[in-house]
């Protein structure tokens, strides 16, 4: 049996726009990988709810930007990736992602997090050098180790750092609350970027509540000549509460609102992409994992698309 014919492989189309590569500013791609978790498996099936989520959304008009992706996105499918072996799986991903970032602004559907180290491999390549990220999770994927492996879904942001793809000083985390030893917790804020824990989060929620958190982020990324952004979401990030569907849910976590906040209010950022990752179906209630997945892309979308009408 070949990759392609796999029954987890998703079927329909974000926002039920057409199959394929067309010629669009944006495109979405699925990554239908969760071969490096390490709790509950399941994330393989993100894809497909993500995209199946999105289809409430109707014309996608969104309420803030008043824009529809519709028209300007293709998506190109699921990558053929195979189905366990990490070190395989991203050998396999790099160059699919860097023919579609030659053609692309793309935003990835995950999968787990371990896919998100050959997409920053690639976008050094497209952009010549180190990017910026803004990286929600509740976990701070900065352990030198994968449970006695040398790489998996909670090593990926310290290998960046290692290899020189991220810029250190302009590397945001948001959300991190989850346990863990004090030199991995902190490893961000140690090589000169900025942890913003769940706890230091809490009741900040709106655009005003937030705005010390967005001018910090504002000005990092200023300071660093306002590189590339590239955004991660690990849906985890959110609280059980608006994301039941994932591998290792943390108690305590952020709010829809509070995530589209951020994300609305920074929409002026040099963004070069996103990833959303960990959306894992089978523990999902209600649909709730996946339409908070699914309106995270879309508002991202429609903030580029503002903004490149300005």
């Amino acid at each position: 049996m070949s990759n392609h014919e796999f029954a987890f492989r998703s079927s329909g189309t974000y926002l039920n726009v057409e199959r394929g590569e067309r010629d669009t500013p944006y495109c979405i791609a699925g990554l239908a990988f969760d071969g490096a978790v390490t709790n509950r498996p399941g994330a393989r099936l993100g894809p497909q709810a993500i995209r199946l989520a999105s289809q409430m959304l109707c014309d996608a008009t969104h309420p803030h930007f008043d824009t529809t992706p519709i028209g300007q996105l293709s998506d190109a499918g699921d990558l053929l990736l195979p189905n366990t072996g990490i070190g395989p799986m991203r050998e396999a991903l790099m160059p699919q992602a860097l023919a579609l970032l030659q053609k692309y602004h793309m935003v990835w559907l995950g999968g787990d997090h371990s896919v998100t180290l050959p997409l920053l491999r690639a976008l050094n390549k497209i952009h010549g050098g180190p990017v910026a990220v803004v990286h929600f999770d509740a976990h701070c994927d900065t352990w030198t180790n994968h449970f006695g492996e040398p790489s998996g879904h909670g090593t990926w942001v310290y290998e960046a750092m290692e290899e020189g793809l991220l810029i250190p000083q302009a590397s945001i985390q948001l959300g991190i609350r989850s346990s863990g030893e004090r030199a991995a917790r902190e490893y961000v804020n140690t090589v000169g970027g900025r942890v913003f824990t769940a706890r230091e989060l809490r009741g900040l929620e709106s655009p005003a509540q937030l705005a010390p958190v967005l001018a910090e982020i504002r000005a990092r990324m200023a300071a660093a000549g306002n590189p590339p952004v590239y955004m991660t979401l690990d849906i985890d990030c959110l609280d059980p509460a608006f994301a039941p569907g994932t591998g290792t849910p943390e108690p305590g976590g952020m709010t829809s609102a509070q995530v589209l906040s951020i994300i609305e209010e920074l929409a002026e950022l040099n963004w070069c992409g996103m990833d959303c990752v960990e959306v894992a179906p089978p523990y999902d209630h209600a649909e709730l994992t996946s339409n908070a997945a699914s309106t995270f892309v879309w508002t991202y979308l429609c903030a580029r698309i503002a903004q490149q009408g300005k």
